[in-house]
């Protein structure tokens, strides 16, 4: 057998963000580029902000001896205390540069962290929605996923989380702004998982780690912040990533910063440390650790993905499709239109697929009964695809 049994099962689930990426390709190459309205992907499409091409030539062109060498396998010192900055900054607490791994990305900053907390058998609790990967994350270090439901606006359910914690539980995921509901935590949310948390952990002797995954942190709407999490409660590692802030997806570069308030604070971060080098990723690029200390303050013009939320929204109504506004993040959290053959989730997906329309099904999510359109794409295809949207949503409802 050419690859384990794992992996065949794995890929009989594999994410439904790439299967219908991969759908579209297909459309595109039939019908033509101009004919298939795909909002599979959630791919930063808004170029980085100018200074980045400008650091980018300085450094090349500087002729410093060393600068794609090896570094400690936590990152640059320079860099680690620019990110310490932001973190502080972020979450209302003064993190140091000896609480931040530089990563490859919010990916490998999940990675890291659960290889580092997690043994066998290890439990890790996931809100619905969540990100389709955190089941493959979590398994790929020997750990158990356990969903739970979130409140009626996709908002944490302290109560629902209070339901499945146990001596195993090592860790809860949060994201926020929320992939793919786009809601924001409010912090008194966050506080009442705190006291949740806190409180299993005095009964039971072993607090969970409160693992905040955050790419999404600066990209909010109408005025909307992302409230701090680490302050809250003091066994808190959060996953970033510049990817959004900078639009640099494709460099892979992010953090992991952990609470000074954490316990036993040294030994984690050097184990965080260890798994960075003990998973391959060894050190995260070192041209843009580089990069990002020459970028401290800078963030992408976002403003596009305003537009266009507005753009998809009018347009997904009109059709008669119910969708969670979106706070943050930039994706539309739609529910399965009413009247059709079925509340099923891939059903429609598939029927959208026959008007040349690509979206994810919530079922990947978590969240069956519901699909995803992510409008990190161009204008054009959104106002394109309102006939197709109000065609395939008529003839679902017959």
């Amino acid at each position: 057998m050419p690859v384990s049994e794992t992996i065949r099962k794995d890929l009989e689930r594999s994410s439904w963000i790439r299967r219908m990426f991969e759908e579209g390709r297909r459309l595109k190459e039939r019908f033509g580029e101009d004919r298939v309205w795909d909002f599979s992907l959630g791919n930063p499409d808004v170029e980085p902000p100018p200074e980045f091409r400008i650091a980018l030539r300085e450094l090349a062109d500087s002729g410093e001896k060393g600068l794609h060498s090896y570094m400690p396998n936590a990152g640059y010192l320079f860099t680690r205390e620019s990110c310490a900055r932001k973190a502080s900054r972020d979450h209302a607490m003064n993190v140091g540069a000896d609480g931040i791994v530089m990563t490859v990305g919010a990916a490998g900053a999940l990675n890291v962290a659960l290889k580092t907390i997690l043994n066998p058998g290890d439990e890790v609790i996931v809100i619905r929605p969540y990100f389709a990967e955190y089941r493959f994350y979590i398994k790929n270090h020997g750990g158990v996923m356990i969903d739970v439901p979130s409140a009626a606006d996709f908002s944490p359910d302290p109560d629902a989380i209070a339901r499945v914690l146990t001596p195993d539980t090592a860790a809860l995921i949060i994201n926020t702004p929320n992939n793919p509901s786009g809601h924001i935590y409010p912090r008194a949310d966050i506080e009442a998982l705190a006291t949740v948390l806190a409180k299993h952990g005095k009964a039971c002797g072993r607090l969970p780690f409160l693992l905040v995954d955050e790419p999404y942190r600066e990209l909010v709407y109408d005025g909307a912040v992302t409230p701090p999490v680490m302050d809250a409660y003091a066994e808190t590692i959060v996953a970033y990533s510049y990817s959004n802030s900078l639009s640099l997806p494709g460099e892979r570069i992010g953090y992991l910063a952990v609470s000074p308030a954490c316990a036993d604070r040294k030994i984690l971060m050097d184990g965080l440390s260890m798994s960075n080098r003990a998973l391959g990723y060894v050190n995260a690029p070192a041209l843009m650790q580089r990069i990002l200390v020459k970028l401290e303050g800078c963030t992408a013009d976002t403003t596009s993905y305003r537009i266009r939320r507005g753009l998809i929204s009018g347009i997904v109504g009109k059709a008669g499709i119910e969708f969670a506004r979106p706070e943050g993040a930039f994706y539309l959290f739609c529910r399965v239109p009413s009247g059709g053959p079925s509340a099923d989730d891939v059903d429609f997906v598939m029927h959208l697929k026959r008007h040349n329309i690509l979206g994810v099904p919530g079922i990947g999510f978590g969240c069956p009964g519901w699909f995803r359109l992510s409008y990190c794409v161009a204008e054009s295809v959104i106002r394109g695809s309102a006939a197709a949207f109000e065609a395939a949503v008529a003839a679902w409802r017959g």
